[in-house]
This record gives structure tokens, C-alpha cells and sequence, in this order.
């Protein structure tokens, strides 16, 4: 922090609790089944990607659209962010990694998933968004398996 003026380090401040914001409106507009909130939360070539395979991939607006509308339906999802670290890499871009757990449903049963997301965040016409999320799931299983 040394050598920036006040007016940087205010400006810092802003941008992290803007992005910040990001994840939580993300989880927000899924449980609430936001598909505009949603989808205005990703740059135009925003893009959101899995190291699960049988998992969907989507990249720009429309397929994220029709990603999370077939995904609402099908899978309940119920996620919940935790612990965000984020890093500044400049006035317009910058990059995070949150924590994730997911209760939702596969083949009419719960399941919960676990992992991170890494992020990529762009500001857009002066406000911030996912220009990428790539999920890493680390746990994913029926409840109540194993106990």
C-alpha cells in the first residue's frame, strides 16, 4: 500500500467490495431462478466451466441462459460462497477464488457438492463482472452416503 494516494486506496476498497458482491448476486439469482440477474452478472464473453465432465459448459450470454435455465429445472440448486480471497491486478481486471458448497438434486435425490470457484472479474463500463468461474468440485455425493 505504499506510495498510493488516498483516493487509489478508496478506489481499491470499492472495487474489492464490488466484486466482492459478485458470488453472493450469483448465488442470489440462482435461488431466486434469475436468469437476466444472472446472466448480466458475466461479461459478454463470459464463460463458466467444471473439471467434472458430466457437468455443463457454457460461454457467452445466450448459452449461459439456457445452461442455468436447464440446470434450475433439473437440478434445484442451492448454493451457498464461502471464504473470498481476491487479488487486484489492476484498475479493470482481477481474479479470485471462493468457496462452494451445493445442495441440489441429481436423479430426484439430494446430493451436495463441494469445492471453488476460480474467477476471473472484468470492470465493464465501470462495473464488475465474471468474465470467467471455473468450478473445481473437490466432493459431490448423495446425503447422507457414508454415514
Amino acid at each position: 500500500m505504499a506510495g498510493k494516494t488516498q483516493e487509489e486506496l478508496v478506489q481499491e476498497l470499492l472495487d474489492r467490495e464490488a466484486i466482492r458482491s459478485l458470488p453472493l448476486r450469483y448465488c442470489h439469482c440462482v435461488w431466486q431462478k434469475d436468469l437476466d440477474g444472472y446472466v448480466n452478472l458475466f461479461t459478454e464473453d463470459g464463460s463458466i466451466s467444471t473439471n467434472d465432465p458430466s457437468l455443463p459448459r457454457a460461454h457467452g450470454h445466450a448459452e449461459l441462459r439456457r445452461m442455468i435455465a436447464d440446470g434450475l429445472e433439473t437440478m434445484k440448486p442451492r448454493p451457498f460462497i464461502h471464504n473470498h480471497v481476491i487479488e487486484l491486478l489492476g484498475p479493470e481486471r482481477a481474479t479470485g477464488t471462493c468457496y462452494v458448497e451445493v445442495r441440489l438434486l441429481r436423479d430426484g435425490k439430494p446430493w451436495l457438492m463441494t469445492g471453488w470457484y476460480n474467477d476471473e472479474y472484468a470492470k465493464v463500463g465501470g462495473e464488475w463482472k465474471f468474465k470467467s468461474r471455473q468450478i473445481t468440485i473437490d466432493s459431490f455425493a448423495p446425503v447422507g452416503a457414508g454415514q
